[in-house]
């Protein structure tokens, strides 16, 4: 993992702490997979982090489409700004 992921990663973990989720780092033994699991309000979301410009591989979209069709929730985030949107969103969950 990059510099520039790594931030967007502690990033994520530090806003997801501030709402007193968790964000787990996820070592399945399966390549592909998202790297983090987010447990907030009640929901389950796996996160790939990726650095602004990075890019996922096949494979990381090949297990994204079979988790999503399963069900799942699954985000790629690249920036900030999105782990801030994502973030607007969970706290416009809690409010409902």
């Amino acid at each position: 993992m990059g510099k520039a992921e790594n931030h967007v990663e502690q990033y994520l973990r530090d806003r997801i702490s501030d709402l007193d989720g968790i964000c787990f780092k996820f070592s399945s033994g399966v390549n592909g997979v998202p790297d983090r699991i987010v447990l907030i309000n009640e929901r389950t979301v796996f996160v790939e982090l990726k650095a602004k410009n990075g890019r996922l591989s096949s494979l990381q979209k090949v297990q994204i489409d079979r988790t999503r069709a399963r069900g799942a929730d699954v985000r790629v985030m690249h920036t900030r700004e999105l782990v801030d949107e994502f973030i607007a969103g969970v706290r416009a969950s809690l409010v409902s």
